[in-house]
């Protein structure tokens, strides 16, 4: 190489902006060099590769040449295309360096090339890919085979990609690192779990991408003690200070039930952003605390942090499940007045759900009209929920006939709008609901509960016979029932939506949760908080059965269902009842006892939305009849 030439490389290697290098490349054409390999190869590299370049002018620079391009050349352009917007032209030119080119594929090549079929998600690429690599001998190569895992996975091929992994000669922690992640975006949380398991034992450490992967398995499945177990390997490991560490910790003890730990993490916490206040806000909002919520909302902003759409989703979540009506509005309105962010359909949605939950079904259809995706299914079934709860037969024919017309019903909804004939004593509304889900032979999503004991997660669901200690479940959970029964709890014998299409209500079946308690009773010593995770919407029985539990055992016991936590101890819900004792209910209240006064007295004391609910008879019987508020509110003991 001439001097002019390894100057001119030295330059290129330095060069950090797209106007620099049209200088060098003006050098480069003065002094006849274009053609030079080494040249030619650093000015395409810089332009398809760094994130200053440019992809059009690497096309240009790549067309001119009048030689076989190297393999590194077709490397550049076929790496700078695999994580551009246009994954395509990537594989178009891997095609063409096979076709056109002397020059062959290496690790490098097929790497790149196995990213863009990623971003694709083309199975037969990715699967000819295999071929290639099998026949060119790079199969045994850490790199290539941690690409493909990534490719499979991203096509939801899964098995084969644990195969690719499992096959490996070599694995390395990038490797290790892929398929857990692999395992976990695919919603194989207990695979993932198990993967750490597998590490230990193969003597592979961990780092902070191994952690944040693990930690959000575990937030899926409230694995709270393997989390613990995480936290303190990433102190051992010090890399608790990393701010995704912290942020990964911060989700999976809020999603676990542990808000103390969160806030823990948060307040140790170096460095924040909106991830961080997010992840705080969105984990009160779904326990319930939309006052803690809207305070960490106030800090957020105060500490220069801008706030997103995620935030504002937290925000109206927290407002929704504690019945703050007022705030909720006001947050939706400064969402778009102040921060200038357009609401979505989650928002819209938090809205609806909002209004509904309040006994405000009017405003409720009014949000849905005036949104932007009043056509979206989401926003009906919502208010069909809230028509469920406020027994509003009229509106949820609205929301049943409209779901109907989108083609969106399921079986689900026709469950609700069933309940709602039921509760309104509409025997030929209940009956032709009845004779639809039987005709279109409609299955709800089964219900399940996951529980962990110690470092395994137990899953069961409803009449669950599967569990190989279901003999000694089944007898603990007879006594755990008549020990509730004890302490209050009645049972519901009568359920509108039959044993066949859900996980609900059942009065002859063991719903999930049930079983769930019974064995985190039976393997859990005395004052052990139980956490136990759903899939769907806790009901009314299995709520009530809860409450009764938790003081009978003198256990505190966390649920996390669908839509949010439920805190119980000592008989009593952190949700405060508000999804079950409505307006309507005490408005029935009223006809059955003939004093309003009293009503109005809790409906009064329900709106004080900063008075915990179970404070809520007390203060009712102080003013009036205590005979007559055990009457309305059974459930609970003045």
């Amino acid at each position: 190489m001439c001097e002019k030439a390894r100057v001119i490389v030295r330059m290129l290697q330095g060069c950090n902006s797209m106007s620099k290098l049209r200088k060098i490349h003006s050098h480069v054409i003065i002094n006849g060099l274009q053609h030079h390999p080494s040249i030619f190869n650093n000015l395409l590299r810089f332009c398809a590769v760094s994130v200053t370049g440019n992809l059009s002018y690497a096309l240009l620079l790549f067309e001119q040449f009048d030689s076989d391009p190297s393999t590194s050349a077709w490397n550049s352009l076929v790496r700078g295309f695999s994580v551009s917007s246009s994954p395509l032209s990537s594989l178009l030119f891997y095609d063409r360096m096979l076709l056109s080119s002397v020059s062959r594929p290496d690790i490098f090549t097929f790497s790149f090339a196995l990213k863009a079929s990623e971003k694709l998600c083309s199975i037969p690429k990715c699967l000819e890919l295999h071929g290639s690599i099998i026949r060119s001998g790079f199969l045994s190569d850490a790199i290539v085979s941690t690409s493909l895992v990534r490719c499979y996975s991203a096509n939801g091929m899964i098995d084969i990609a644990y195969k690719v992994f499992d096959e490996m000669p070599v694995r390395d922690l990038v490797s290790w690192n892929a398929m857990i992640s692999c395992l976990s975006h695919a919603g194989l949380h207990h695979q993932a779990l198990g993967m750490h398991k597998r590490m230990v034992n193969e003597g592979v450490c961990i780092d902070g991408y191994t952690l944040v992967a693990l930690l959000s398995s575990c937030a899926h499945v409230s694995a709270l003690n393997m989390g613990v177990m995480l936290h303190r390997l990433a102190c051992e490991i010090q890399c608790e200070g990393s701010l995704f560490v912290s942020n990964a910790l911060i989700d999976m003890y809020a999603k676990c039930g542990s808000l103390q730990n969160a806030v823990s993490v948060f307040n140790g916490m170096r460095k924040r952003d909106v991830l961080t206040w997010n992840s705080m806000i969105i984990g009160y909002g779904v326990h319930g605390h939309g006052v803690e919520a809207i305070s960490f909302f106030r800090k957020m902003v105060t500490s220069g942090v801008r706030p997103n759409a995620i935030t504002f989703l937290g925000l109206l979540l927290g407002c929704s499940h504690q019945g703050l009506v007022k705030e909720g509005v006001e947050h939706f309105q400064l969402m778009s007045s102040q921060f200038r962010l357009s609401p979505n359909i989650k928002h819209y949605g938090c809205m609806v759900d909002l209004y509904g939950r309040a006994g405000q079904l009017d405003k409720a259809l009014e949000m849905i009209h005036m949104s932007s995706c009043h056509e979206d299914p989401v926003l009906w079934r919502t208010l069909l929920g809230s028509c469920k709860i406020h027994r509003n037969l009229e509106l949820g024919e609205v929301a049943i006939k409209k779901l109907v017309q989108l083609e969106a019903f399921n079986a689900g909804d026709y469950v609700l709008m069933t309940s709602i004939y039921s509760a309104a004593n509409d025997a030929q509304g209940f009956a032709s609901m009845r004779k639809l889900i039987k005709s279109h032979d409609l299955q709800t999503t089964p219900g399940w509960s996951w529980i962990e004991i110690g470092d395994q997660v137990h899953k069961f669901v409803v009449d669950d016979k599967m569990h190989s200690e279901s003999a000694l479940i089944y007898s603990e959970l007879q006594e755990v029932v008549r020990r509730a029964i004890l302490a209050g709890y009645n049972p519901e014998d009568s359920n509108v939506t039959g044993q066949s299409l859900s996980d609900r209500c059942l009065g002859s079946a063991f719903h999930s949760e049930k079983l769930a308690i019974a064995y985190g009773l039976m393997r859990t010593p005395a004052g052990t908080i139980l956490r136990i995770t759903k899939n769907l919407r806790v009901c009314r029985d299995c709520h009530s059965f809860t409450k009764c539990v938790s003081k009978a055992f003198n256990r505190e016991i966390i649920v996390r269902d669908r839509v949010r936590f439920h805190h119980f101890a000592g008989g009593l819900c952190s949700c405060n009842d508000y999804w079950i004792i409505t307006m309507e209910f005490l408005k029935d209240k009223v006809r059955e006892t003939g004093d309003a006064a009293i009503i109005n007295t809790a409906i009064s004391c329900v709106n004080v939305r900063f008075l915990p609910w179970h404070l809520t008879p007390l203060v009712a019987a102080t003013a009036y009849k205590i005979e007559i508020v055990e009457k309305i509110l059974p459930d609970f003991s003045v």
